[in-house]
């Protein structure tokens, strides 16, 4: 048990400066009184360093006010400064973040060759270092990369399948050729080439290229151009108004129809019983023409083909002459693909695909759709009514129980 007396405490501080840096060696001595003849002294000695810039602690620094230091600082010595410190800032242009100032004028206009033609020249003139260790072909120096191997993913993962003797057996013994025709056949496009695939599916012999083949290239054919269109515009219309018995197909494709001419047009398909194609492929329509066809298709019971590709019909025209098919239902095809705007949206899909099932003749439809759901209920749509059409022609169904099949719902 040490005494009752409190103990007796020394401290001496020594300070060594090296390098910049101050380290204070602090040696603490505590005595205590075991008994009055007796004593011990335990010593503990702690080395505090402490790092210090021109002669000051750094945290002397940790008060000072930089906006005061910078503002006592003269525009060159500010220069000096800002060559020191990269902003590290991106908006910054890479010359005002180097060190590097170049104070000389510019010795003319920039020659882009010139400049190549120069850097070409200064790199195939300069000398090519010396190699420490001569090269010996067929020398590995240094450590050789070896790429770790990747982990197969599932896909890559082989799958075993029992196909059973008869068919190992037949697969193992197939020729090259019969291989390629049964993987046309099966629809593997990627195991063989465009030639191979083609010369299966026409049953002509296949080029001697190997699975891995490359097909050979082969000159086009020069087809020629297509022929202006000549139709006479003004008297097509005329003939068109006046229900000419000799007119059954008008094709007014690439020309430039006007605003007039098309309204003389339309107007006349009201009252015409034998025109039955109608084609206006870039005539350049726009919303209003098309809402005077819209009006002309309404009241014309004989046109079976429509055809309205490349104009500048906007989505909601195109809306107006589909719901325009639905007052004479007589219609088999309508195309109407390519025009101002490339996309519809859901919105005009689905009023477009609700149009459509109610219309029972419509057999044929041209349209770029966006969404699964409308291109799938259009589809089968025009299924159910080619399979009704088919029955009519054959007589095996009665007309009118075919015929009572107006509105049909989306496909279960």
């Amino acid at each position: 048990m040490l005494g009752d007396a409190e103990p007796l405490v020394q401290e001496t501080m020594e300070e060594i400066e090296t390098e910049g840096e101050l380290r204070k060696k602090i040696v603490r001595k505590t005595t205590y009184q075991l008994d009055e003849n007796s004593s011990m002294t335990a010593t503990k000695t702690t080395t505090m360093t402490t790092r210090k810039l021109y002669g000051k602690d750094l945290s002397e620094y940790e008060k000072m006010d930089v906006d005061e230091l910078l503002s006592q600082l003269t525009p060159e010595e500010l220069d000096i400064l800002s060559r020191e410190v990269d902003p590290d800032d991106e908006l910054l242009p890479p010359d005002q973040r180097t060190s590097y100032m170049c104070d000389k004028n510019p010795t003319g206009p920039l020659n882009r060759k010139q400049l190549i033609d120069h850097i070409n020249k200064l790199a195939i003139e300069t000398p090519d270092r010396p190699e420490m260790v001569p090269y010996v072909a067929g020398t590995v120096r240094g450590k050789k990369f070896t790429a770790p191997e990747k982990p197969k993913t599932k896909q890559e993962e082989e799958i075993a399948i029992d196909l059973g003797d008869e068919y190992e057996h037949a697969l193992t013994k197939a020729s090259e050729e019969e291989l390629v025709d049964l993987a046309a056949i099966l629809g593997f496009h990627s195991m063989m080439n465009q030639e191979q695939y083609n010369n299966a599916l026409l049953g002509k012999e296949q080029p001697k290229l190997g699975w891995n083949g490359i097909a050979k290239a082969y000159q086009p054919k020069a087809l020629p151009f297509e022929p202006p269109n000549l139709t006479d515009v003004e008297k097509s219309i005329q003939q068109v108004r006046d229900d000419d018995y000799g007119l059954n197909c008008l094709n007014f494709n690439n020309i430039q129809i006007s605003d007039q001419q098309f309204a003389n047009l339309f107007e006349g398909l009201k009252s015409n019983t034998n025109l039955e194609s109608l084609s206006l492929c870039n005539t350049g329509m726009t919303d209003r023409t098309g809402i005077l066809l819209a009006g002309g298709l309404s009241k014309n019971s004989t046109l079976r083909t429509i055809n309205v590709e490349t104009n500048n019909l906007s989505p909601s025209s195109l809306v107006a002459i589909i719901k325009s098919l639905l007052s004479t239902k007589y219609v088999e095809e309508f195309r109407a693909s390519n025009q101002r705007q490339q996309t519809l949206g859901n919105k005009i899909e689905m009023e477009i695909t609700n149009l459509l099932e109610q219309n029972p003749t419509i057999l044929r439809v041209g349209l770029h759709l966006e969404y699964n759901d409308a291109r799938n209920r259009i589809a089968c749509h025009l299924q159910r009514n080619l399979d009704r059409t088919r029955l009519q022609r054959t007589g095996r169904a009665p007309r009118s129980c075919l015929s009572g099949m107006v509105t049909l719902g989306p496909p279960s």
